[in-house]
């Protein structure tokens, strides 16, 4: 019991610190861009803050962990979480090497779901729960580009349109409350992102019998936030480059509001007790803050290619996680 525990927390912790590096992007692409922060700092600002937003809630890994399947009732419970963690770990790592922002949320959802269903059938899938889960993941992104479409439309009437300063203080300003806007970026990508990882140590502590509750045991945050604050520090700039130069010219101001619109989204959706993906609120403010200040200026071939991968991510997740499955079974 107690190796099959490790195995799965190995796995989990693993999940996170590729989660890190994959989406160090996340937080500090703009105030890379601009320049208001060098790469090597803003890595280590945004691991640091990383590290301290996963202690700070826990409600989006009782999410993750009971609202799919119920880990007190499900049969096959270890080879479900092997699976699932080693699809949503295979994903991470091809994304990553071909630079795709892609949703560490959306494959971790989409194998623990296929996963399930391979071990237990479609009945132990709790398709409400999953549902509420996916209708976040799909309104979160069209949320924030809204959202970032309006503020950054509202900054840029009242200090562009409506005031009278030169382009460089603005930059100069903006810079400046950009290392903010990352942090508070950074902090929120860790109370969301770290949280999954936890839910499934978690599942994996109920299915086992060691406690009988959906609570975070406090060695399971500790290291969920080390394996996140690490893999952050790796840094991820394959995909820094498609987030920061492949979607539209960041400025200071449209960064600034796109960090801020971002870090907005997700501690709603943290509040809720809701995994969304980073990655796809952070994408569309930066999009939607663009839009405002040079519409035609934006990338769009890259936006339909990261929109098509956002599509796939789930239904080929839960594919690869259901024939995972079957091969971890073999085992047990």
């Amino acid at each position: 019991m107690l190796t099959l525990l490790l195995i799965i927390v190995g796995l989990a912790l693993l999940f996170d610190f590729i989660n890190g590096f994959h989406d160090t992007a996340n937080a500090i692409a703009t105030s890379i861009s601009t320049r208001a922060l060098t790469p090597r700092v803003a890595v280590f600002y945004a691991a640091v803050l990383n590290f301290i937003g996963a202690f700070l809630s826990s409600e989006v890994a009782k999410t993750v962990g009971g609202k799919v399947a119920n880990p007190a009732e499900i049969a096959n419970g270890v080879p479900i979480l092997i699976a699932a963690l080693l699809s949503a770990i295979i994903w991470n790592l091809v994304t990553w090497y071909f630079g795709i922002p892609s949703s560490s949320s959306h494959t971790l959802i989409g194998s623990l779901a296929g996963s399930v269903i391979a071990g237990a059938g479609t009945a132990a899938l709790n398709w409400g729960g999953f549902k509420e889960i996916i209708i976040i993941l799909v309104l979160s992104p069209i949320v924030a580009f809204g959202t970032g479409f309006i503020i950054m439309w509202i900054i840029r009437q009242l200090i562009i349109v409506g005031g009278n300063h030169s382009r460089s203080k603005l930059n100069r300003t903006f810079r400046f409350f950009q290392i903010i806007s990352a942090g508070l970026l950074s902090l929120s990508h860790g109370m969301n992102d770290a949280q999954k990882a936890m839910g499934i140590m978690v599942f994996a502590l109920v299915t086992l019998n060691y406690q009988t509750t959906m609570d975070v045991p406090l060695w399971v945050k500790a290291g969920a936030a080390i394996a996140m604050g690490l893999g952050t520090s790796i840094g991820g700039m394959r995909i820094i480059k498609t987030m920061s130069k492949k979607l539209i010219k960041i400025e200071p101001i449209n960064g600034f509001a796109s960090d801020l619109n971002s870090s907005i989204v997700i501690q709603v959706s943290t509040y809720m007790g809701m995994p969304l993906s980073t990655t796809h609120v952070i994408s569309s403010s930066i999009i939607g803050t663009g839009s405002v200040m040079r519409f035609h200026d934006v990338k769009w071939a890259t936006v339909t290619k990261m929109v098509m991968t956002w599509i796939i991510t789930i239904p080929i997740s839960m594919v690869v996680a259901f024939l995972l499955f079957k091969v971890v079974y073999l085992f047990f």
